[in-house]
């Protein structure tokens, strides 16, 4: 065996990874259908729910019911009895064995090989009678909209007059959705410390007039390989890097950073392949004779950490989504700032955009135009949002900072996840 360099020891050195460890979702999925679906469906007002789930071309909530492995066609049901959540899985036969291992359903029923599971799920499901039956189908909500229209036609033609009482699941699962467990708060608070960290870290590495916002994207990637995580978003746009005027939601590119620059870093990781991160993170490049941001730096950052101060007050059970935005922009409006296009804020959990009130609409005449933010916020809910202040710069162009924090809505009011950021980074 050959005998390892010092190189090679160097490159293998140990790191706390609170990642590392089994995967806790299988059991915070049951937990998830035992404590949470019931009361979701009830306020959805429906008693059953079909998901269909199959292979290569798979419903996007399969993983929460557990078809995430389906081969053949498998028909997942849902119903309310006795104020639980009852659920049968008509399953290929040769794949409900493993199924029925997972210890998720009640009952898991072998499908012959050449029939179909939803004509075999059809007789059942005629006999209980039920009120409403809620389907993935939706024009608004992507994540409700899984049922194919094939699978749809089936459906309806083995259900026949029970066909009229199918419904869009996009309720129920914003109901079930929107709030997470405590267990996957704290999941993802430490998802939010090491996103904050390697940002932190990141600009440590910054040497004005050499490094380059593709550079610092280059940073936080190496992290997640070496911590073996994966990217909250789109990857050519996670982290978005940006030392110049504004680019929205963008790549990080070749722009060499500069004394005078301020840099905006907005980067989320996927945990466990299941939750996610989103924060932003901001640091002032110190030009030669400075020891600390010019005052009119040091106003754009606090006026963007007032306004995020002041959408976190706002969010309180009962709250609808556009009051938070609205607080947020009144103080916009006195610190003298430009207006922003984007809202507040938004959910985030399994996806950095996910299911729950959108924070946002708040100077729209009628909010109502905008149903996401006429939603309340619930106990349970988390929301990325920002704290804005953008301003036109001397040679044309705008420059926002926008300082990202992720906080989750208790029964009091919310809190954040981590410590938020208090002061610019200051790179010399």
């Amino acid at each position: 065996m050959a005998c390892q360099s010092k190189s090679d020891h160097k490159t293998m050195e140990t790191f706390d990874n609170p990642f590392s460890g089994p995967n806790p979702w299988p059991e915070i999925r049951k937990e998830r259908i035992q404590k949470l679906l019931p009361a979701a469906m009830e306020a959805a007002g429906v008693d059953a729910w079909i998901i269909v789930c199959r292979e290569n071309n798979n419903d996007p909530i399969a993983h929460h019911v557990g078809g995430e492995n389906a081969g053949g066609t498998a028909l997942f049901l849902f119903y309310l009895e006795n104020q639980k959540a009852k659920s049968i899985v008509f399953s290929p036969v040769g794949e409900m064995t493993a199924l029925a291992e997972l210890k998720i359903h009640d009952e898991v029923l072998p499908v012959a090989r050449g029939n179909s599971a939803i004509l075999d799920a059809g007789n059942f499901i005629k006999n209980k009678k039920f009120n409403k039956i809620a389907i993935n189908s939706s024009e608004e909500n992507e994540l409700a909209d899984g049922l194919s229209y094939t699978q749809r036609k089936e459906l309806e033609a083995t259900l026949g007059t029970e066909s009229s009482k199918l419904v869009s699941s996009e309720e129920l699962l914003y109901e079930w959705l929107s709030i997470k467990l405590p267990a996957e708060v704290e999941i993802m608070t430490k998802a939010a410390e090491l996103t904050s960290k390697w940002q932190y870290e990141a600009y440590q590495q910054v040497v004005p007039g050499k490094t380059t916002d593709a550079d610092i994207a280059k940073f936080l990637k190496k992290k997640m390989e070496q911590y073996g995580v994966k990217d909250g978003w789109s990857p050519a746009q996670n982290p978005s890097v940006n030392s110049g005027i504004d680019r929205g939601h963008s790549h990080a590119t070749d722009k060499v950073i500069q004394p005078g620059d301020i840099i905006q870093t907005d980067f989320g990781i996927r945990v466990y392949d299941m939750w996610v991160s989103d924060i932003q993170r901001f640091a002032y490049v110190l030009r030669p004779e400075e020891t600390t941001a010019p005052d009119s730096v040091t106003f754009y950052f606090e006026s963007s950490k007032g306004g995020n101060r002041i959408a976190l007050a706002a969010m309180k059970p009962g709250v609808l989504g556009y009051e938070v935005d609205k607080a947020q922009r009144v103080w916009m409006a006195e610190r003298g700032s430009e207006p922003v296009m984007w809202s507040t804020g938004h959910p985030v959990g399994y996806v950095a955009h996910d299911i729950g009130p959108n924070l946002g609409g708040g100077l729209l005449p009628d909010p109502s135009v905008r149903p996401a933010a006429m939603k309340p916020l619930k106990e349970g809910m988390l929301f990325a949002f920002d704290g804005f202040h953008a301003w036109k710069l001397p040679n044309g162009g705008t420059k926002t900072i926008s300082v990202e924090e992720t906080a989750v809505v208790t029964k009091d009011g919310a809190r954040y996840l981590i410590n938020p950021q208090e002061e610019l980074i200051l790179i010399k």
